[in-house]
């Protein structure tokens, strides 16, 4: 309840703005703001680790590079990295693509700029999806300076995914390999190639700061959880590159940068991770749009101060402060917060159910019941264990289609 504030710019891949019709909508597009006060967080639309059923044959078409010199491991206390970086770069770059668009935003028209990587020898590219949304025309420029003209194949407003599509690949150009990113570690060594500011194929080397961040999606209320954070360099222009661990290996999309405001990069970025390109990617190239499981509620992280307010013996869990009415938790029975408690200068909420396990997995916070209704399918259901009035009870929720 005490989190700081901070400022989460989500539209780092639109660099250099050219507005024509209305200089003051200048990088209008490119601030998403976003306020962590009482750590309250809306369900999200973005899944972990577990795969869609329908996605699996879809990795033969992902290639694996051959692994750079190195085993991997973290270098020495010295800081001597166990890779040649520049062997490193001259293996990954041909993979990344520089992305232009001519946009209409908001009755606003422009140019944008973002960042891409190659995902299959059939000419698509995944970026995200605020890069391309809204563009009447997109250009891919590979590493060797050629332009081709692409086709918007599939979008994704809730993990802030695209695929856009050339007719062919350059000489040299290739697709790089997909890694897990639910082996990520913080501490980690990666980097990140893109466009910061149209600087074509900038590389910048930094470690994973932290894992498990929900930054905000696409969608108003909706935020995508299992970010990676990382302090290597991305600034306006990196949007939808490739975050790389040092085998050359895809671990996250860089989208999202901490700026307190200023629009530039401070040392604190988020990268959508690599199991969420696994999952939407491919139905995006099928379908063209992701259907996302929905459970119709609100809440927060269970602290010390609502353990005290709501009078309970445990302090993990995902509180339930609001139930959408009509929602799927609706009809299942959940119950939100029947009012406040004052405790010294906070207003607490109080009657909300607490879930502390979902499918038999532990919820130890908000995050955890985001994160496991996000890795189901619509139509699921889904088995709760809840607190409320201090017992425990089981209920069966059927997820809907999100809204």
């Amino acid at each position: 309840m005490n989190r700081k504030r901070f400022t989460l710019v989500a539209g780092i891949g639109c660099l250099g703005l050219l507005v024509l019709l209305a200089a003051g909508a200048y990088l209008l597009f490119l601030l998403v703001p976003i306020s962590a006060s009482m750590g309250t967080a809306s369900e999200t639309a973005v899944p972990t680790s577990t795969v869609d059923p329908r996605i699996l044959a879809t990795q033969e078409v992902i290639p694996t590079l051959a692994a750079v010199t190195g085993d991997g491991t973290p270098p020495a206390i010295s800081g001597e990295l166990p890779v040649s970086l520049p062997d490193l770069y001259e293996q990954v770059n041909p993979g990344v693509v520089n992305i232009q668009v001519y946009v209409e935003r908001n009755g606003v028209s422009g140019e944008g700029a973002g960042s891409g990587f190659i995902l299959d020898g059939e000419g698509h590219v995944v970026t995200n999806n605020h890069v391309v949304a809204g563009a009447k025309q997109v250009t891919v420029i590979f590493y060797n300076g050629l332009e081709a003209n692409a086709e918007i194949v599939g979008t994704d407003d809730d993990s802030d995914l695209a695929v856009v599509k050339v007719d062919g690949l350059v000489e040299g150009a290739h697709p790089l390999p997909l890694g897990d990113s639910d082996q990520v570690e913080v501490g980690e060594w990666v980097v990140a190639i893109g466009n910061p500011f149209s600087l074509g194929g900038s590389m910048s080397l930094g470690i994973v700061s932290a894992k498990g961040r929900s930054i905000p999606s696409g969608v108003a209320g909706f935020v995508i959880p299992e970010a990676i954070q990382t302090d290597a360099a991305i600034n306006p222009g990196n949007s939808g590159g490739p975050l790389l661990n040092l085998e050359g290996e895809v671990i996250g999309i860089n989208a999202q940068i901490a700026s307190g405001g200023s629009g530039a990069g401070s040392g604190v970025g988020f990268a959508i991770p690599s199991n969420i390109i696994r999952r939407v990617v491919p139905v995006l190239i099928a379908d063209g749009v992701y259907e996302w499981p929905w459970l119709g509620v609100e809440g927060v992280d269970l602290n010390l101060i609502i353990q005290q307010a709501n009078d309970l013996d445990v302090q993990q869990g995902a509180y339930i402060n609001t139930v959408i009415t009509g929602g799927p938790a609706d009809k299942a029975g959940l119950r939100g917060s029947s009012g406040t408690k004052q405790i010294d200068v906070f207003s607490v909420p109080v009657g909300g159910d607490v879930v502390i396990k979902a499918d038999g997995q532990s919820v130890t916070d908000f995050d955890d019941l985001l994160s496991i209704v996000a890795s189901k399918n619509p139509g699921a259901v889904l088995m709760l264990t809840i607190l409320r009035d201090g017992k425990q009870q089981e209920i069966a929720v059927t997820l809907e289609v999100r809204p």
